[in-house]
């Protein structure tokens, strides 16, 4: 008999998602299989009708507001879209800096998914309750849970508790210690990687130093020297810590390298400027790419559409972001969020993304060669990337590159040198700019008309992922993670928490 089970809200992540499901039962057992899948955002926001008819110089602000997590991608991404329809390029050093910026953002965002957002789907934090060592941080950790579960409270010793009560946790005392141990140096590591980033930004979140070919504010060695004490602290939390950990959870829980696979379609715009060039043809550290049906061409953004057959918006489906409308409509559809195609398929964004199109791009067979080595010493095949265990470690790789490549460009800063140029805004305009958030492929499309903006349109990476169907049926990415997948008990549905929040959804981007 076909059952529904239903998270919402789906809780640890950036805005309201629910998740509503129908399943089949799996004979002989309480469990049931997921036969169909949707995602619902429960929110409207709004930001593409608020910009229209203000100055251009406002986008990368109020764009920014998009999100809290990743403000820098929006600001990059609205930026850039300026610098095309103003017909300039970044300064050298503007370039730089700004790569400094969204890297340190890029870093804080992956620390927070794994350790805040994702880890206590597999962290059993009632362990802490039989702590009885001498870390005194834990101890009162302990001391913090007892008090809170015995008050009675609603929510007692929120955001650990209340959670599924199943036998699917990483199983050991000692190596739940630990994580828990990390889960609370994480968040020390989150508060300097926001400090990294404000060195150039001149705060987080929400920089207010980003500009069109650059940013504010002199390079000085002061300022490279208070950003590399803090990389040095990054890259050692990194190496030493997160990426051990990810091995930890994929050894715990081998059978997520083959749970929450979507359709093996990857899009990525290439991301960290490694040129003094305006538009997406400037080279990238990570490379754009387009995987559909297992090949890969270059990124066409002509291909690019936007369905709302079953969103609730009442504005013409199909419609390419230059054109695009939001026109909302409550009463139609299920979901607030749009559903992008590119070419008519269903793309999945993100780390694994990223991974997959540098894998098979001429000229990353460095990344090529780790990820092999990684994947060998895993015991898993590359396809097996296309899972919940697959998404993590690719998030936590790209962390440690990130990493590398930051001293790269530290290196690389001319003391003195100006940090952006002067510019004009034309009476008219257009141009778009594509950028890799943390969570995947983030397009701006903007219209200048009268020296102000006509229109203005967000493509963002969770609005690929946690679509809605679109206007052929097919399911979103998340969506289709999440057919055939068993769960245990109806009541308890973690496999599906685990496999959406593997795309570290962000519902407040994604509605925008």
């Amino acid at each position: 008999m076909a059952k529904t089970v239903t998270i919402s809200p789906l809780t640890r992540i950036e805005g309201h998602l629910a998740i509503h499901t129908e399943t089949e039962a799996v004979a002989d057992s309480k469990k049931v299989k997921i036969t169909e899948a949707r995602c619902e955002g429960e929110m409207f926001r709004g930001i593409e009708t608020i910009l229209q008819g203000r100055d251009p110089l406002d986008a990368q602000q109020i764009t920014q507001r998009i999100c809290g997590v990743c403000p820098i991608s929006h600001g990059m991404a609205s930026l850039m879209a300026q610098e095309m329809a103003y017909g300039i390029a970044p300064a050298k050093n503007g370039r730089l800096a700004q790569n400094l910026i969204l890297g340190a953002n890029y870093l804080q965002s992956h620390i927070l998914h794994f350790y805040h957002l994702s880890a206590l789907d597999f962290v059993d934090i009632k362990a802490i309750l039989k702590y009885n060592g001498p870390d005194t941080t834990l101890k009162s950790l302990r001391a913090w849970v007892e008090n809170a579960v015995s008050s009675n409270s609603v929510f007692p010793a929120a955001p650990f508790l209340p959670r599924y009560e199943v036998n699917q946790y990483v199983p050991g005392d000692q190596e739940n210690w630990r994580l828990i141990s990390n889960y609370l140096k994480a968040l020390k590591m989150r508060s300097v990687a926001h400090e990294m980033c404000a060195v150039f930004a001149a705060k987080m979140p929400h920089s207010t130093s980003l500009v069109p070919t650059g940013v504010t504010g002199e390079i000085s060695l002061e300022r490279i020297l208070c950003y590399k004490s803090r990389l040095d602290k990054l890259t050692e939390f990194i190496e030493t810590v997160y990426l051990p950990d990810l091995i930890l959870a994929a050894k715990a829980f081998p059978d997520y390298w083959n749970i929450g696979a979507s359709y093996g379609n990857y899009l990525s715009f290439g991301s960290f400027r490694m040129e003094e060039k305006a538009g997406p043809d400037a080279q990238k550290f990570f490379p754009a790419g387009a995987i559909v049906n297992g090949k890969l061409e270059s990124v066409d953004t002509d291909k690019i559409r936007e369905y709302v057959g079953h969103s609730h918006y009442s504005s013409p489906s199909g419609l390419h972001p230059y054109e695009g409308q939001t026109t909302p409509s409550p009463e139609k559809g299920y979901s607030w969020l749009k559903a992008p195609r590119y070419d008519g398929a269903p793309m999945e964004v993100g780390p694994l993304a990223r991974v997959m199109v540098a894998y098979q791009t001429r000229g990353f067979e460095w990344l090529k060669k780790e990820v092999d080595d990684t994947l060998a010493s895993a015991g898993v095949k590359l396809e097996q990337l296309n899972s919940v265990l697959g998404r993590h470690l690719t998030r936590g790789l790209e962390a440690k590159w990130i990493c590398t490549q930051l001293y790269n460009w530290l290196n690389e800063l001319e003391i003195g040198s100006p940090a952006a140029k002067e510019f004009s805004i034309p009476q008219t305009g257009k141009g778009f700019g594509l950028v890799e958030a943390p969570r995947g492929a983030l397009g701006h499309w903007l219209t200048i008309e009268n020296h102000k903006i006509k229109n203005y349109q967000c493509v963002v990476p969770t609005t690929w992922n946690c679509s809605a169907r679109d206007d052929k049926g097919q399911p979103g990415i998340v969506e289709k993670a999440l057919e055939g997948t068993v769960i245990e008990d109806p009541k308890q549905p973690i496999e599906a928490g685990r496999i959406v929040r593997s795309f570290d959804p962000c519902i407040a981007c994604a509605v925008h």
